[in-house]
């Protein structure tokens, strides 16, 4: 189904306003075609809204899908998202390699939250190599990014 051009920007914000409302079985009826159309927003809401049981059951495995489809469009959230998935095996299997490759996406569009994840990876050594150096590199522009 193709949603009219112009019901798009409407829904979507409804969707979104819904989501932050906490009306999740709105933002869900709203979202869901949008994100079958292919809208990296409402994709990624979709994903929070599964992988953490909002509005619906909680399933790992389609808010993984829809989580990476939004990250894939360059969603900086979304692969923060994503990240968190793979790092703590939500959804896929736990991968602190790709964890540290989706945060370093959404750090390198100026996201605190994954400026200050890459750099906790780099001091732990967790899917990359420990670097004290790096670390405190991510952590000065996360905290530049917080300003």
């Amino acid at each position: 189904m193709t949603i009219n051009e112009n019901d798009i920007g409407f829904n979507l914000n409804s969707g979104i306003s819904a989501f932050e409302a906490k009306d999740f079985t709105t933002a869900m009826r709203l979202l869901s075609p949008l994100a079958d159309e292919g809208i990296a927003e409402a994709q990624y809401r979709m994903g929070m809204m599964l992988q953490n049981g909002l509005g619906r059951v909680k399933n790992d495995v389609e808010g993984f899908r829809w989580m990476r489809l939004a990250a894939d469009q360059g969603h900086a959230y979304a692969q923060h998202g994503l990240g968190v998935m793979y790092l703590y095996g939500e959804g896929p299997e736990r991968d602190e390699p790709k964890a540290a490759e989706c945060f370093r996406a959404a750090a390198k569009q100026g996201l605190s939250g994954a400026q200050m994840a890459l750099g906790m990876m780099y001091e732990n050594g967790q899917g990359v190599e420990k670097n004290e150096v790096e670390a405190r590199r991510w952590y000065k522009l996360a905290e530049e990014n917080t300003e």
